[in-house]
């Protein structure tokens, strides 16, 4: 039954840890705990927290309550963090009823499509934020960073092996959206099949970012960004300003 997610999160889930390791992730996770550290972040809330390979690294150093919207790659993020509170939820409506010192939304955040969406996304992370509090988003692209491209990568573990092409490509250059395909072959034992996932990911420009997080409370600052060896440029990183002073 269609969940009306992507199939590499619904249907595909399963294979998530050969489609995306976790240890692709050590230095990003690094780069974000750096940021969390700076500002004396204890507890983090991530949305969209996928598989949990981010979560795996900060989990060392922050107190974490990791969210998706989907069961299934939740189901995959407990298998390696079962001590993490999970919990099921749409990143632009979730409320909780409580606060944390820092918010991560890293490549889920590229599932905001529409400027509608981002900002609902943006205002969930600053509820959730306490006031002196700190926010980290990590888009792969703003619009004034965005390369067409094709990548293909592959993983064998055991009788099992993925091999996937990745192609990028903007059909509307007038719109805010970017085409996000995956061609997969996956192999167990003797077995071959091809999978084709068709999605679509949001593109905004940098002004666009800085100001939909003015406008939800934010603080923002542009932060370059180190640790995917030029993938990725930035992140935006928010602060919630304390209240005024009685």
């Amino acid at each position: 039954m269609s969940t009306g997610h992507p199939t590499l999160y619904a249907e595909l889930a399963g294979w998530w840890q050969l489609i995306s390791p976790t240890e692709d992730y050590a230095d990003e996770a690094a780069f974000f705990g750096r940021l969390f550290r700076a500002e004396n972040a204890g507890t983090v809330l991530e949305l969209g927290c996928g598989g949990g390979n981010v979560a795996w690294f900060l989990k060392e150093d922050f107190v974490l309550t990791l969210t998706d919207i989907s069961e299934a790659m939740l189901a995959e993020s407990k298998k390696q963090n079962p001590e993490i509170e999970h919990i099921e939820g749409d990143m632009r409506t979730l409320r909780l009823e409580r606060t944390f010192d820092g918010i991560l939304i890293h490549d889920a955040i590229m599932y905001m499509s529409s400027e509608e969406d981002l900002r609902a996304a943006l205002l969930t992370a600053h509820e959730h934020c306490k006031s002196g509090g700190v926010a980290v988003f990590v888009p792969d692209w703003v619009a004034e960073t965005f390369q067409p491209k094709t990548t293909h990568e592959g993983v064998d573990r055991g009788d099992r092996g993925v091999r996937y092409l990745e192609w990028t490509w903007d059909a509307d250059p007038n719109d805010t959206k970017v085409n996000y395909e995956f061609i997969l072959a996956l192999k167990e034992g003797d077995e071959l099949r091809a999978v084709v996932d068709r999605q679509v990911v949001g593109v905004f420009p940098r002004a666009t970012w800085l100001r939909l997080l003015e406008d939800v409370g934010f603080e923002p600052e542009v932060v370059e960004d180190p640790s995917t060896g030029g993938e990725r440029v930035e992140v935006f990183v928010g602060h919630k300003p304390l209240p005024p002073a009685a």
